[in-house]
């Protein structure tokens, strides 16, 4: 029969109540920057621990702590340590991070070496079965082939991350872009289980070329993409100003002397307003000629006369 473990022993009262004690041991270290007194943590039967606030600038939620401790009872309290520690609201460092699971991408540099850990649950020995056909293809390659290969951990890990990049649907550029990679004549297909929304980017003036991107990804480099050509200079359009009319003046009308003009009803029977300008223009006057004499030197002889010539016997 096991023996029954013996209690555990009270903590001193004289260490809880050595208040006075731990400030002074605080203030010998920290002077003026010890603050109220916070709380007294018992460590063990011969230990407790004294909190106060500590009134140090920078540094709101932290507390000093001071440790005092006696070799038995009836023995002297004396300090074991004075520290500077974080309260429960104080603003601290993020909690260590190894350093192989600190490293994010871009961090390698050259001659860098980043080893993976022999459990990576990424991947998995190249002599187990996989659920892709092609990655069993290719781990069985010269020689004695790679030792892992891919598992399913790894590659959803890696479509999720693609997913999301630069070079995912969601990124500004496929956002704005005429039509997705997968109608793009530069996209190739990548092999596997992969190729069912992933290829690579064939462009060299495409921004992902080289880069694995997904199908529904897209740039303004598709090899589809119209633009309208149109002239780089800018030419206004025609416009008609109407509200200033430019006209041009009719030149006058000929005067014609007062002699050669004469009324139409003034006319004798058988005389136009033609026979009169034929006159004029001959320089003789109606009667200034013989009677049926013409100044004209064509003969007018057939011509039919429908009446008295002015200036005849009758």
């Amino acid at each position: 029969m096991s023996p029954t473990p013996a209690p555990e022993a009270a903590t001193d009262p004289d260490l809880l109540s050595a208040v006075d004690f731990a400030r002074a041991a605080a203030e010998t270290q920290a002077g003026a920057e010890v603050g109220r007194h916070v709380a007294a943590q018992p460590e063990d039967a011969a230990a407790v621990t004294h909190l106060f606030d500590a009134d140090k600038p920078g540094y709101r939620g932290w507390r000093w702590a001071v440790t005092v401790s006696h070799a038995g009872p009836d023995t002297p309290v004396t300090v074991s340590e004075v520290v500077l520690l974080p309260g429960p609201d104080a603003l601290t460092a993020p909690a260590w991070v190894p350093w192989e699971r600190r490293v994010q991408a871009g961090d390698l540099g050259v001659g860098d070496l980043l080893p993976t850990a022999p459990d990576d649950d990424r991947l998995v020995p190249g002599y187990l079965g996989s659920d892709d056909p092609d990655i069993e293809e290719a781990a069985l390659e010269l020689g004695l082939g790679r030792l892992r290969v891919l598992s399913r951990v790894g590659r959803l890990e890696a479509a999720d991350r693609w997913f999301a990049g630069d070079f995912g649907p969601g990124a500004d550029m496929a956002r704005s872009a005429p039509a997705h990679c997968g109608t793009c004549g530069f996209y190739a297909k990548v092999a596997g289980s992969f190729g069912a929304a992933f290829g690579v980017c064939a462009n060299e003036l495409a921004p992902a070329d080289g880069r694995v991107v997904h199908v529904e990804y897209g740039c303004g480099a598709h090899s589809e993409a119209e633009v309208e050509q149109i002239s780089p200079v800018l030419v206004a359009d025609l416009i008609y100003d109407d509200a200033t009319l430019d006209y041009e003046p009719r030149p006058a009308k000929a005067e014609v002397p007062d002699e050669a003009e004469a009324p139409v009803d003034d006319l004798p029977v058988g005389q136009s307003s033609a026979d009169v300008d034929e006159v004029a223009d001959g320089g003789a006057l109606a009667g200034g000629a013989d009677a049926g004499e013409s100044t004209d030197p064509v003969d007018h002889a057939d011509r039919p006369l429908a009446g008295p010539v002015a200036g005849s016997d009758g």
